[in-house]
């Protein structure tokens, strides 16, 4: 979510600039991330008769365009229409339609909708950049593009992507986006309890808790004494790891325990055979992992970009799950059609990406 217009701008714009040196390539078009509170999601069928005995993809179009046609209030806007099956003549459970010999073509998909005023917010900063957005994705649809098996998606996993300001949620299983879901604590309230508990700044909080911090107590050492910078002319002080992961450790198991809830809603619970996959940058954190298994039941692991280039090294991190998995949905669509611009190759582009991770992470 956008909170500051001209922050933003400068951002994009100097990633823009680093990128176009780097790659000698101009760029026009970009992928862009969505998340927040504003996300709302629900399924919904659409049916089409099939106009000539056999399905094609102007009838597989016309059953999706109906499930859209389900009311969405006039200040979101659509996302992602996320086919989840198809059910040719009462038969369900069908992944590919075109060319079976039918009457009647039913759709169920899974509508993803956005705040209009945030969608706009983030195309404006796009645009003031002098750049267009191909496409706005749901982050934790690119999270999983970057870190989940099509075994994992097949059998049922959940992935828990726990970012800065929101913890999101996307369930799969038989392969199908099945549920969605957003919850605003993340990585950010883990900050700020470390600064009010400890009476330092936001920013020394942010290091401590990336240096330091466990999100199991039992996990860190209680003799390990780490020091704590004093607001403004005030001393610093010190105490143990143990002590800092005490308090880490309930808005972790607050987080946990609201993923539960929504997996309990969903009613896909008990259909996770893959288990959890936590990604995102605060998943890095020591005990995370287990302190999951503790809350979930469920075989619980740490999803990292399955990439095998020549940047595996650095982008092999949770927090950088969703730009990886945002390239990975442009690659794709360029493949289905779109041209790649650029003088340069991939490998010649990624290895000069790989100088620029170096210098700046």
């Amino acid at each position: 979510v956008v909170v500051n217009i001209e922050a933003t701008v400068n951002a994009i714009s100097r990633a823009i600039q680093e990128v176009e040196l780097m790659t000698n390539a101009k760029v026009t078009d970009v992928y862009t991330g969505i998340a927040g509170g504003h996300i709302k999601s629900k399924d919904s069928n659409g049916m089409a008769v099939v106009s000539d005995k056999e399905v094609t993809q102007l009838d597989v179009q016309r059953a999706i365009e109906a499930a859209e046609a389900t009311p969405i209030s006039a200040d979101d806007k659509l996302l992602h229409t996320l086919v989840q099956e198809f059910i040719v003549d009462g038969q369900d459970g069908v992944k590919e339609p075109i060319g079976m010999d039918a009457r009647r073509l039913e759709v169920r998909v899974h509508i993803v909708t956005g705040a209009v005023t945030s969608v706009q917010n983030i195309v404006k900063c796009v645009h003031r950049c002098g750049l267009e957005v191909v496409d706005l994705v749901l982050q934790p649809l690119a999270s999983g593009y970057a870190v989940l098996t099509d075994d994992e998606k097949e059998v049922g996993v959940c992935l828990v992507d726990i970012g800065g300001g929101t913890t999101d949620i996307a369930v799969f299983v038989q392969g199908a986006i099945r549920h969605t879901a957003v919850i605003p604590i993340a990585g950010d309230q883990i900050t700020n309890d470390i600064a009010i508990a400890l009476r330092t700044s936001t920013q020394d909080a942010e290091e401590i808790k990336l240096r330091y911090g466990y999100a199991l107590q039992q996990m860190a050492e209680a003799e390990e004494m780490i020091e704590v910078p004093g607001v403004g002319d005030r001393p610093s002080s010190k105490l143990s790891r143990q002590t800092l992961a005490s308090v880490i450790q309930p808005r972790v198991e607050e987080i946990f325990q609201k993923v539960e809830e929504e997996l309990r809603k969903s009613g896909y619970e008990r259909l996770l055979r893959a288990g959890i996959v936590l990604t995102g940058g605060a998943s890095a954190m020591p005990g995370m992992v287990q302190l999951g298994e503790e809350i979930f039941h469920n075989t619980v692991k740490q999803g990292l970009p399955v990439y095998e280039g020549n940047l595996k090294e650095i982008v092999r991190n949770p927090r950088y799950s969703t730009a990886v998995g945002l390239l990975m949905e442009g690659v794709a669509q360029k493949r289905r059609g779109l041209k790649v611009q650029g003088p340069r190759t991939f490998t010649q582009i990624l290895s000069r990406m790989r100088a620029w991770f170096e210098r700046n992470f």
